[in-house]
């Protein structure tokens, strides 16, 4: 791995990477290592990965970063989870583009998480592109859930900056007792374009879901935020759209929610505003210049 890709991965897995690990570089599988609790092999169909975890294991790490320096590279990959009973793991995944070509790069993830009763998952995801301007830097994640009774999932999904267009999709479907917090963070310049949906259909009593998007859109570039939860039981359920606009950005919140039991319990919160005007004049007069201050209220709000 040289000095760029090394950067790269950098920006996207921060993990120390001591359990199992798969890495793939420019469409194809550059290192793969096994834990004691964790297989990965590749799918029956050469598409992807299976990744099994194994029952009760006792705190899992899974390392499954992707790196693309080469410009007009285009990929779909299909990566299936199998999270065992009662297990705990941690999964670092995210997807770094280097394009300094005039072709267009483009990866596209597929990962369904089969979660099984009473397991633990932590997710996170990261996605970063960097080159210059004439060949595209694209990432589409597509994120399929299966929660079983009583299992857990959090998801932090952050798109630092770099990615000129992007698609991301979150379906999920929980049994009974089944919990699922998403945190997502998006930051646009440019002309970029992003769209983030998400499904989600509370299929079992006592199931909760809750979803923060947090979004600053600067320029001339477009957001669109879309989420539809679906409550078939007795559970709860929370989105909450929060977004910065600067310059020309715009930012677009579409909720729906459909109660289908009495006791389904689900609330949509949406804020799209520009930046205080009391918060840069408060930063400013500790001497900071007007796009400085702009700069930090936004790193601040992303974090």
């Amino acid at each position: 791995m040289n000095k760029l890709e090394k950067k790269l991965l950098k920006q996207v897995n921060d993990s120390k990477m001591t359990g199992a690990v798969n890495i793939r570089k420019n469409g194809k599988i550059w290192q793969r290592k096994n834990s004691q609790w964790v297989t990965i092999k590749d799918s029956q169909d050469g598409r992807g990965l299976e990744i099994w975890v194994k029952e009760k294991a006792p705190m899992a790490m899974v390392d499954i970063p992707v790196l693309l320096t080469e410009s007009g590279l285009t990929e779909t990959v299909d990566n299936n989870f199998y999270i065992g009973k009662n297990s705990k793991v941690v999964i670092y995944a995210g997807c770094g583009i280097n394009n300094c070509g005039t072709k267009d790069t483009v990866h596209s993830g597929r990962h369904r998480f089969v979660v099984g009763q009473g397991a633990e998952v932590k997710y996170i995801e990261k996605h970063y592109g960097e080159g210059g301007n004439l060949g595209q830097k694209e990432i589409n994640p597509v994120t399929a859930i299966e929660l079983a009774k009583d299992a857990k999932m959090t998801i932090e999904t952050v798109q630092i900056e770099g990615v000129d267009q992007t698609e991301r999709v979150t379906k999920a479907v929980l049994q009974a007792g089944a919990s699922l917090v998403i945190n997502e963070k998006i930051k646009t310049s440019g002309k970029q374009k992003a769209i983030s949906s998400f499904e989600v259909k509370m299929a079992g009593e006592g199931s909760s879901c809750r979803v923060t998007s947090r979004a600053v859109a600067t320029e001339a570039s477009v957001q669109k935020f879309i989420s539809n939860i679906v409550g078939n039981q007795k559970c709860f359920a929370h989105v909450a759209c929060d977004s910065i606009i600067k310059d020309e950005g715009r930012v677009t919140a579409i909720p729906k929610i459909k109660a289908n039991h009495v006791e389904a319990e689900l609330i949509h919160e949406a804020t799209i505003g520009k930046i205080a005007g009391e918060q840069l004049l408060k930063l400013m007069s500790l001497g900071l210049r007007k796009e400085e201050a702009e700069e930090e209220i936004m790193a601040g709000f992303l974090n």
